[in-house]
């Protein structure tokens, strides 16, 4: 397994104690796999995203990316959230070498920028390299923001609910241009999301927790074709998958209550 959390549990220090949000937690994602998280608001999701990155040290457990263990913030892990965060005085392509510059800082920048356009002509954006972020609109600063996460070839890619903010046929065609990311880069990917389509139509593993503190409640295979388009998702396959998913957490908000 590329991503390995093995008996997991994070603790809060909180003014009225210790707040548990995950407990005893194994998940395990395969190299090159997409595994899609979801969960009851407030089950510790996004803390996984910052437990696997290094970013926090588990209260409990080990998690280990290619059988390493991780001990602290990973320089091959590439973040995306569900607020793009571009800086504004900076142009597009200037925002998106910004890792580059923190984790290769030999690069030439002709290199940087030559990486960056290719992620840029990708997303369909070639032409909006020089455009600042408050000329664009919200799905294209999203875009943005992928091309970023991506730019230092990361191992993992850790979506965070990065379409939640987006309307309904923005947030779609985002999950086609990340479909197209996923073919053309080599990257393992956790995405937390609350939008059951979006993780039963990106994701080849959806992974169900129970309410805070979050355990492991429902794993299932996501299995469609490979050239998937949107109408799948209205397919009698997909249907009766999300029912199963829908009814998995109404059981885990009901344990929380």
């Amino acid at each position: 397994m590329h991503i390995d959390i093995r008996d997991v549990s994070h603790d809060y220090q909180t003014n009225q104690g210790l707040l548990p949000v995950i407990k005893n937690l194994s998940i395990s994602v395969k190299k090159g796999g997409f595994t899609a998280i979801v969960g009851p608001s407030g089950c510790g999701k996004s803390t996984i995203t910052r437990l696997v990155s290094g970013l926090l040290k588990p209260s409990k457990g080990s998690i280990f990316i290619s059988n390493e263990k991780v001990i602290s913030p990973l320089s091959t892990v590439g973040m995306a959230f569900q607020n793009p965060v571009l800086l504004e005085w900076r142009n597009v392509i200037n925002n998106i070498i910004l890792p580059l510059e923190i984790v290769s800082k030999n690069l030439k920048y002709n290199f940087k920028r030559k990486r960056a356009l290719e992620l840029l002509k990708l997303v369909g954006l070639e032409d909006f390299e020089l455009n600042l972020p408050s000329e664009l609109s919200g799905g294209m600063k999203q875009r943005v923001s992928l091309c970023r996460s991506l730019v230092h070839k990361p191992e993992i890619l850790i979506l965070d609910e990065p379409f939640a903010a987006l309307d309904a046929f923005t947030r779609e065609d985002l999950w086609n241009v990340m479909l197209k990311l996923k073919s053309e880069q080599d990257f393992t990917c956790i995405l937390i999301t609350h939008d059951l389509r979006e993780a039963v139509y990106l994701a080849d593993q959806v992974i169900v927790l129970s309410g805070r503190p979050a355990t492991l409640q429902y794993t299932v295979k996501s299995d469609f074709k490979k050239n998937k388009t949107i109408s799948d998702l209205y397919s009698s396959k997909a249907t009766k998958l999300l029912s199963t998913l829908r009814q998995q957490i109404e059981i885990a908000q009901s344990k929380n209550e």
